[in-house]
């Protein structure tokens, strides 16, 4: 059993958000592709858009330049609205119980406006 409750904790929030998110949707992923192996194809497309958000968002941290560093955010959060997609698919088809999806829903739609936020202060500046 794979354990995620224990991480580094960066202080920055998008970062931990990110990183925290991306765990919770690794640990759905290895539940659900047990019981619903068939949908492992859809469930695969959940993980990756996932986890891209804070694999971006990380990446970010590094980044050459202003423009390196909004594009990477601009990539998180394209991929954070891709996950939402994917969790509404899921839920709508019954594969994601409706807890699942709330608390999932709750934390990406919190990483959009974050992201949003970021975005839209590095265009004003």
């Amino acid at each position: 059993m794979i354990v995620f409750e224990k991480h580094v904790e960066y202080g920055n929030p998008i970062v931990d958000k990110s990183f925290l998110f991306a765990s919770r949707i690794l640990k759905l992923y290895l539940i659900k592709v047990r019981e619903e192996y068939h949908l492992k194809d859809i469930l695969n497309q959940l993980l990756k858009s996932g986890t891209s958000i804070g694999a971006n968002v990380s990446e970010s941290q590094e980044a050459s330049s202003k423009k390196d560093f909004q594009n990477k955010l601009s990539i998180a959060l394209k991929e954070a609205r891709e996950t939402e997609y994917w969790l509404k698919l899921l839920t709508g088809s019954l594969i994601i119980n409706e807890k699942e999806f709330n608390s999932l829903y709750k934390d990406c739609d919190e990483l959009i406006r974050l992201l949003i936020s970021i975005i839209k202060k590095l265009k004003e500046n």
